[in-house]
Parts: structure tokens; sequence; C-alpha cells
């Protein structure tokens, strides 16, 4: 007998080539065009509690090994499913779990209580050896920038930072700001390449302790700084000539953006630049996805510039450039997928099956969103008055050139120690 998912995927695939095998037989669904991805249930309640809520068990599903990928990956499924139509296929269900979570994630984001802290730890204070399965030698948990196309994600890491800095426009001697300093590695470059004094700021003890030491190690504790710190509770009598943040606006939720860009107004110099660097999707949505709001990011959200862009408005920061980077975060995360995976042994062995799979559905899902839903990355160049910045973009470029010049004589990056 055909169980409800047969039903659901019946509806959705009508392009593809899908093969479901559960304990009651095999089916196939669409076209047969395209790559072969096939299915594996254990059991017909896995099928069925998928096809009730689809958002959040089919990650679930796989995280327990009740569904299992034998030809293709999971982004493969991903990817072929989204590659069809599935407003055809929502049933009464769906609908009401999914206006549930929209409720849910207001009420949640209008609530007086900092989980801020919580939900950083939650992730970021995973074991340090669990990133070194697939991050870059410097440890960058953010996009990457492949230009030019084709370059290993180590240089596209090293890309990524020069791009930044080229916008930010340092001069020695001023005092830098970065909002989330992750493992330390922007902080360093920032010094490094430039002579300038930052400061670091994290709500994870893992990451603090390991940017400390990393930057102990490279000698430039007189000039880098990390401290465990909210952004929101700087103290306004201490200015910064720049500001940068990269990878952490996606954790500070629509209600607090005007928050984020008063404060960072308060502490940036009258002739400051700042450099927002973030995920964005291409409209403001109900509510985080179920999975991720669950497992991974809790208190995350994906920010689209038209919730943006008010909020910097309404603090006087002007905006002074804006770029779109459509595609770079798909190949970062393939990049770390297959790095991952390669390694799956190792990430069992920190944690378990059922983590690897969790992880393992995260990168992929998260890759299939630049793929197929447009998500993007957004470089949002920022400053409180005009003629800070030149009114063509050459720059940049000039900027690149004297930073690769950098690079060539750059002490190179020490591994982690955990």
């Amino acid at each position: 007998m055909a169980s409800s998912l047969h039903a659901l995927l019946d509806k959705i695939v009508k392009t593809g080539n899908l093969i479901v095998t559960g304990p009651s037989g095999l089916q196939s669904f669409g076209d047969g065009r395209g790559k072969r991805v096939a299915l594996s249930f254990s059991d017909e309640q896995a099928m069925d509690e998928i096809a009730a809520d689809p958002a959040l068990k089919l990650a679930e599903m796989y995280m327990e090994g009740r569904m299992s990928v034998v030809e293709g990956d999971i982004y493969d499924f991903l990817a072929l499913v989204k590659s069809n139509t599935l407003s055809e296929a929502l049933t009464f269900g769906m609908v009401w779990r999914g206006m549930a979570r929209i409720i849910a994630s207001r009420i949640k984001m209008h609530l007086p209580v900092n989980h801020n802290k919580q939900n950083v730890a939650h992730h970021y204070d995973l074991s340090a050896k669990l990133f070194d399965l697939f991050l870059d030698q410097d440890w960058q948990y953010s996009c990457a920038y492949f230009n030019p196309p084709g370059i290993s994600l180590d240089e596209a890491q090293v890309a990524k930072k020069r791009h930044i800095v080229a916008k930010l426009m340092p001069e020695p001697g001023q005092r830098v700001l970065e909002i989330g300093s992750g493992w330390g590695g922007m902080a360093m470059y920032l010094a490094e390449s430039s002579g300038v004094d930052v400061t670091g700021v994290t709500l994870s003890e893992e990451q603090l302790r390991v940017s400390r030491d990393r930057a102990q190690k490279r000698g430039l504790t007189d000039i880098v700084r990390f401290e465990l710190q909210d952004y929101r509770y700087l103290p306004p009598d201490k200015k910064y000539d720049r500001i940068v943040s990269v990878g952490m606006f996606e954790h500070v939720g629509p209600t607090h953006y005007k928050e984020y860009f008063q404060k960072a107004a308060e502490v940036l110099e009258n002739d400051g630049v700042m450099l927002l660097h973030s995920i964005g999707q291409p409209y403001p949505a109900l509510a985080t996805n179920p999975f991720i709001e669950k497992y991974i990011f809790p208190g995350g959200y994906i920010p689209s510039l038209a919730e943006v862009l008010p909020a910097i408005e309404k603090t006087g920061l002007l905006v002074k450039d804006i770029e779109i980077l459509p595609m770079h975060y798909a190949h970062t995360l393939r990049h770390w997928r297959e790095r991952f995976v390669a390694r799956k042994a190792e990430a069992v062995a920190l944690y378990d099956d059922r983590f690897f799979r969790m992880w393992e559905f995260y990168l992929a899902g998260s890759e299939m969103a630049f793929t197929h839903e447009n998500f993007h990355i957004f470089q949002i160049q920022l400053a409180k008055r005009g003629g800070v910045v030149p009114d063509n973009r050459d720059y940049i470029a000039r900027n690149e050139a004297r930073l690769v010049e950098f690079e060539k004589t750059r002490e190179p990056l020490e591994k982690v120690v955990f």
C-alpha cells in the first residue's frame, strides 16, 4: 500500500529521477531525467512522519538513520525536491504547523530574556576538533570569496579577508572593533596587514580561548585582544575608527537590528568606516527553518536587505556601498561538506553517528539554500558622514593588490592547539 509520503512525493516530484524503497516496496517518481537519487526507509512510520511535517521530520529521520540515501547524497535529494514546485503539495497539517512556528518565532523575538550567550554556546562551544575537520587553516567559519573562480578553500578564505579589509581602508595606528571575532583569524589579519589595534568581542568561551591562544603564539597580544563581551554593552565612551562584523549578524534577530546599528553608530568615530558581512535571503522570512532553530542555530535568523536597510537609516548611518555575492557560500559549503564527510570516522568518534548525520544535513541544506533558494551574502559598507569613502570602487582593487604583497611575506599560520 502506498504511504502518505508516496502521495506527497507524487505531487512534488514531476521532474527528476527519484527512487524510494520502504517496507512496502519500491516506487519511482519524476520523469526519469537527471541524476538518479535513491532513498531507503527502515520503517513505514518514518515515512508517515516526514509526510506530516517534512520541514522538521525529514532531517530527524535522516539523523536517526531511519532514512538513508543509497544513491547520490542528501544534498542531491534536497536539490531535486527544491527543483520542483512545492506549493501544490501543502497539506492542512503543514499549514497549521507552519503558522504555529511563525507565532512562536514572533513571540520569542520579543521576549525580554537574553539567550544570546546560551544560543552562541549551543553551536560555537562545540569541540574545537569538530571544526578542525572541515575548516581552512585559519578557521574561517564564514563565506569564502572564490575570486578568481576555481581557487582552493584556503585561498578563497584569504581572498575573503583581503576583500573585506580592502573595503575597510584601515590605516596604521587606528582602533578596530570586530563584533563576533570567531577564532581570531580576521583580527590577526587586520593587525598584521595594516598595523591597527584590534579588539574582538565574542560570546563563545571556546572561541575566546582559541583566539587568545593564537594571538599569543603570534606575538600580537599588545595590539590584538579578545573579550567575552556582548556587543550591546560596549562602553559608549570608547570609540573605534573601523568596525567589522563577519557572520555574526545572523544571530542578532530583526527585533534588534535598530539596537545593533545604534550601538555601532555610538562607538564609531565620526570619520570611521564599518563593514558588515552577512548571509541574506531575497525577502523577509516568517520564521527560521525548524531544524536549524532546534538543532543548529537556536535564535538565528537570516535577514533580507528589506529588513536591514530601514534599521540602518533610523540610526543615521550612511550606506556607502553594497555588494551581493550570490554563489560564493554555495562553493564554501560544498568544500566544508566534502571535507566533513571525508573525515566521517573522526566526527563519529568525537560525537556519534546521529551527530554526524545532523551536521551533514545542516551543511547540505545550507548549500541548497544558496543554489536553489536565492540566498546570498551581502556586504554593506557604512559611515557616519560623506567623504570618508572614495566616490568610485577603484580603491578596492588597489588595496587588495597591496594586501597580496603583504600575504607573500606573512608568517605562516600555525595549526590550532586544542
